[in-house]
Formats: structure tokens, C-alpha cells, sequence
């Protein structure tokens, strides 16, 4: 290979580097940083009675929302009229007071993991208990929730308390 083609080759690839970084800049800058102070809208639609979440039709409620001993427990009820198909308990991260996101855990009493649901239509699913263990339970505390709607949507915070 002569050393003309090696640096075209170079060239090439150094452009298409610099294109995907380009590409990957501009879809991180896109995203919204979250904000852990409760508002009372965090939807794309009103929902009744607070804590819930619409995005797009697809509503989830928080009910019987408990803090004890270090773990935060609540009933999540779904009612489904999007485009997206189901609810997952990996759809949900608890974010603490300290900007921390905490996953759910299924150790503690009355805390199993429910199944990934399929329903739309405007079924109903729930309630359903989700429990959470993190590293500081003092106000606020939020629920992340990233319903599946495809590759680049959507994502939403519930204020807790």
C-alpha cells in the first residue's frame, strides 16, 4: 500500500470519528437533567390525585407511600392508553435527596418483584408494591420513570416528598 492510501484511509476515518462525536455530542446535550424538587405538573398531561405521572396517555399513580427504617415503599397503579405496551418494574429508579438514582429491591418483607405487564388500550395494571433502599431517605425523594416509548423517549420525575 503506498503511503498516499494510507493517508486518505486516516483521513476518512478521522472524519467519520469526528462526525460520530459530533452525533453523540448532540444527542447527550438533548437530554434534560432532572430537577429532585417536586413540582406539581411533571407530566406531559394532568393527572389527579398527586403523586402521578401522564406521559402521552399512559398514567401511573403513587399511593401508600411509606419511609421506614431506611426503606421507601409505594403502590404503583398503571392505566394505559399510549403507544407504549407495558409497564416493567426496571422502568422506575427512586432518586434521593442527594441526586443518587436507586434501583428497586425485592429483599424486604412485602417487596417481591412483579412481573413486566403487557396491556394498553386503557387497561388498568396495579396496584403493584415497589421498594427502594437508599442512602438517604430525607426529603426530597423522587421517582424516575422512563416508560418505554422507543430509543429516545421518554423520561419523567415524580415528586415524592
Amino acid at each position: 500500500m503506498t503511503r498516499n492510501r494510507i493517508l486518505q484511509y486516516a483521513a476518512i476515518c478521522g472524519g467519520l470519528a469526528v462526525v460520530l462525536g459530533i452525533a453523540v455530542a448532540a444527542f447527550v446535550s438533548l437530554k434534560v437533567p432532572f430537577v429532585t424538587a417536586p413540582s406539581a405538573g411533571p407530566s406531559t398531561g394532568p393527572c389527579e390525585p398527586q403523586p402521578c405521572a401522564n406521559m402521552r396517555g399512559y398514567i401511573v399513580w403513587v399511593s401508600d407511600l411509606k419511609v421506614q427504617e431506611g426503606l421507601v415503599t409505594m403502590k404503583l397503579t398503571f392505566r394505559n392508553s399510549s403507544s407504549s405496551t407495558h409497564a416493567a418494574p426496571e422502568d422506575f429508579t427512586l432518586i434521593d435527596s442527594q441526586k443518587i438514582d436507586h434501583t428497586a429491591v425485592y429483599f424486604a418483607p412485602d417487596c417481591s418483584k412483579w412481573p413486566r405487564t403487557e396491556f394498553n388500550n386503557g387497561a388498568s395494571f396495579g396496584p403493584v408494591t415497589e421498594c427502594f433502599r437508599p442512602a438517604s431517605t430525607s426529603p426530597p425523594l423522587g421517582l424516575h420513570w422512563t416508560p418505554d416509548f422507543g430509543p429516545f423517549c421518554c423520561e419523567t420525575f415524580i415528586g415524592l416528598a
